[in-house]
């Protein structure tokens, strides 16, 4: 299970690294789909709220990839996987493959390190 955790990791920072970085740098030249996921995804662009997402997916993958602070940059994953997973599902569904592929090597990652998440799903908290 340790090989394939460490698998998991690398590809999954791997994806949101590359992903992150051409919010940037827009290597990737792909046509806007048609209809409301087009502007959708024009308007997030127009906006420049795709920089905000841009950001937290390098330093994710980053961290994925060097193997620091793990539990963080999954904590920061969920969201964008969230987000990604509702898209396609609503909007266009045709590209909702890769991001089950991301959910579930988030879902191995979370499961292998969940003695760190734990604590976030107490019932009552105490203060001190």
């Amino acid at each position: 299970m340790k090989i394939v955790s460490i698998l998991a990791r690398i590809l999954l920072g791997l994806m949101f690294f590359v992903f992150g970085l051409n919010g940037f740098l827009n290597f990737m030249h792909a046509p806007l789909p048609p209809g409301l996921a087009g502007t959708f995804l024009s308007t997030l662009v127009a906006s420049h709220f795709v920089y905000f997402v841009a950001v937290v997916q390098v330093i994710a993958g980053a961290l994925l990839l060097v193997n620091r602070f793990v539990p963080l940059a999954l904590a920061l994953l969920a969201p964008v996987l969230y987000n990604i997973l509702v898209f396609h599902i609503t909007m266009q569904p045709s590209g909702l493959p890769p991001g089950l592929f991301a959910s579930i090597l988030w879902l191995i990652l979370v499961w292998r390190l969940r003695a760190y998440f734990a604590p976030l799903l107490v019932q009552k908290a105490v203060e001190k």
